[in-house]
């Protein structure tokens, strides 16, 4: 009942033709879609973008909590979830 759509008449026919026009780029791409065609999932190749991991200055496990609303043993405390209270 969720997939039907009340269309006019005049979307009808403009989607229609967008259909089409679909369905032959769809076609086109699998003529050149052949075995012997490498898949790709990027057209262009990517280098690895990412910085070195390198330490710098962390906090100490006082400060991170410092301005916490609630701890416990040195750790964040936050409600539970899923109905799993412990």
């Amino acid at each position: 009942m969720l997939a039907r759509i009340q269309l006019s008449d005049d979307e009808v026919q403009r989607l229609t033709g967008q259909l089409d026009a679909i369905v032959d780029n769809i076609a086109k791409v699998s003529e050149v879609a052949t075995p012997d065609v490498v898949a790709t999932s990027h057209p262009i190749p990517l280098n690895n973008v990412f910085r070195p991991d390198v330490v710098g200055v962390t906090l100490t496990r006082d400060e991170v909590l410092q301005n916490a609303p609630d701890q416990a043993d040195g750790r964040f405390r936050v409600t539970a979830i899923l109905g799993e209270e412990r």
